[in-house]
């Protein structure tokens, strides 16, 4: 049978060719991760645009991303961020959406020329919501993940797609690349460890930023801190309002006494509910 395209040339002998070779496994190698704050009244705009078109034309329906989330700080989750005064987003309040995606491992020339090509696309259609600004946007490479209960549980290419009751992002910027090696290392081996245990946070995937490619939407700015920044995600099994005390409060003395970078971002999110206004209205 056929593939009926509406007369459109699809070019579809290609993709036998593409799909016979390059890697194709199931680890996220890679990530985008994008903090938008859309303008004032233009909220639920936004979240419909975002929702039903957006996430699937502009993220999902592209080749080797393999999963993706959408989460949401409402207005008290924005006010539990630190510190104050943030190199990531001024103010720190700014950014109240929050979408993760996983990009395949080893894929991420390929998925970043689709990409800049569809967006072009969607912008010559008319497509892209412009009362929008990007607070923190980045393609990221993996580093490192680090679990709370050993090998139970859901691994992190599971993460996006487990019901995770909240997500945090935590930002931290090294003084010099020599010195982004030792936090990793000092992340990764002394205090992730033990600030998982007995805590609400399953895991935590370490990334750092990679540069946007020159031909970029202009809507985005380039990528700050591709030598000496380091992204967190903590993914939470319970609302971050539940267990903020006990687990995120104090991450920037933390890595301050470490001597080895310091914190530009804590920020709690929740997820968003596919295909519903859920939360919009508690945003200002």
């Amino acid at each position: 049978m056929s593939e009926d395209t509406g007369g459109q040339d699809t070019r579809s002998e290609v993709y036998a060719e593409l799909a016979a070779v390059g890697p194709y496994g199931v680890r996220p190698g890679h990530a985008l991760i994008t903090m938008v704050e859309p303008h004032p009244g233009h909220e639920y705009a936004y979240n419909r645009w975002y929702e039903d078109d957006h996430y699937y034309a502009g993220a999902m329906a592209m080749p080797w991303i393999c999963a993706g989330r959408r989460w949401v700080a409402t207005r008290d989750l924005q006010l539990l961020r630190y510190p104050e005064t943030s190199a990531v987003a001024q103010p720190v309040t700014a950014g109240c959406y929050l979408s993760v995606y996983w990009i395949t491992e080893g894929r991420y020339d390929d998925h970043m020329r689709w990409t800049v090509a569809i967006n072009k696309r969607l912008g010559r259609d008319g497509r892209v919501h412009q009362q929008r600004t990007h607070v923190f946007t980045a393609f990221q490479d993996h580093e490192a993940t680090v679990y709370r209960d050993g090998a139970a549980g859901p691994r992190d290419h599971h993460a996006l797609d487990h019901p995770y009751a909240g997500l945090v992002v935590q930002v931290i910027d090294a003084d010099g690349p020599a010195q982004r090696d030792r936090l990793l290392e000092w992340l990764r081996a002394k205090h992730l460890p033990g600030r998982l245990a007995g805590s609400c946070a399953a895991m935590v995937t370490v990334f750092r930023p990679t540069p946007l490619p020159g031909d970029r939407m202009t809507y985005v700015k380039q990528v700050e801190g591709v030598d000496t920044r380091l992204t967190l995600l903590w993914f939470l099994e319970q609302d971050p309002r539940e267990c903020w005390e006990d687990t995120f409060t104090g991450l920037d003395t933390a890595v301050g006494e470490s001597g080895l970078g310091r914190v530009e971002l804590v920020a709690p999110f929740v997820p968003t509910v596919p295909g519903t206004d859920r939360y919009v209205d508690r945003l200002r």
